[in-house]
């Protein structure tokens, strides 16, 4: 079942991902520069994530698991969505959850940090066009 570790593991392989703790040192936050992408925290007893999603998309993914996928916590909650990782959403949508939200924020990065990143973001994401 996908965790904060797995979560953090897969990241951090993204180019220019590190980990930081700004609000918490228990809440470890992904970033893509200086920018976040997965603040990993917990949702009651259970670890959760928030992700950021395209708002279109958000509402699909509320409605597909409810009660796994949430507005984000504490997030805008059109363009962010909290995941509790309950084995509610499989691994692998999770994984790409990840990965959307990583691209969401390269995405709005300053044209010359994409331009920095985009060799290895063609390895990594082969579809990825900037």
């Amino acid at each position: 079942m996908m965790n904060h570790e797995k979560l953090q593991r897969i990241g951090l392989g993204y180019p220019g991902a590190s980990v930081k703790t700004p609000f918490d040192p228990h809440m470890p936050v992904l970033y893509v520069r200086d920018k976040m992408f997965a603040l990993l925290g917990r949702t009651g007893e259970l670890e959760s994530v928030n992700l950021k999603v395209i708002p279109d998309e958000a509402w699909l993914q509320r409605e597909t698991y409810p009660g796994a996928v949430l507005p984000g916590f504490h997030m805008n909650k059109r363009h962010w969505n909290t995941v509790v990782l309950n084995g509610a959403v499989p691994d692998a949508v999770v994984e790409g959850m990840l990965q959307e939200s990583y691209l969401l924020v390269v995405a709005g990065l300053p044209k010359k940090v994409q331009a920095e990143l985009a060799g290895s973001l063609k390895r990594i994401f082969p579809g990825w066009s900037g």
